[in-house]
This record gives C-alpha cells, structure tokens and sequence, in this order.
C-alpha cells in the first residue's frame, strides 16, 4: 500500500535520527493518511486522503 495522499500527492519525508552523541541512523516520516470514501470531482469514490486535504475541504466525506 503506497502512502501517498490522492488529492494531493503528499508522500513519505526522509530524515535522520540524531542522538545526544550525534550519531545518525535514517529514518522516515509517514504523511498522516485516511481511508474515507469522499465525494471527490462529483463521485463517491474510497480514496487515501491526507488529515490536511480534509481539513482544507479539498474532499467532502460522503455520508
């Protein structure tokens, strides 16, 4: 399952841990998905939507 936002393509951020010692490990930030079934474009449609897009009323939850 790709974790990438329908409306808006937002998709995985890459970044480093950082300790107290600076050391690094790699590590990622995933975008904050939900799977609704929206009215998106005039159609009932499930789609990944992300918390941002909903917020913005990019999408509508169908009811």
């Amino acid at each position: 399952m790709s974790k990438r936002c329908d409306v808006c393509d937002k998709g995985p951020m890459y970044g480093n841990n950082v300790s107290h010692a600076n050391n690094k490990t790699r590590r990622r930030w995933e975008p904050n998905l939900k799977k609704l079934r929206v009215i998106y474009e005039g159609a009932i449609r499930t789609m990944k939507v992300c918390t941002r897009c909903l917020k913005a009323g990019k999408v509508a939850k169908a009811g």
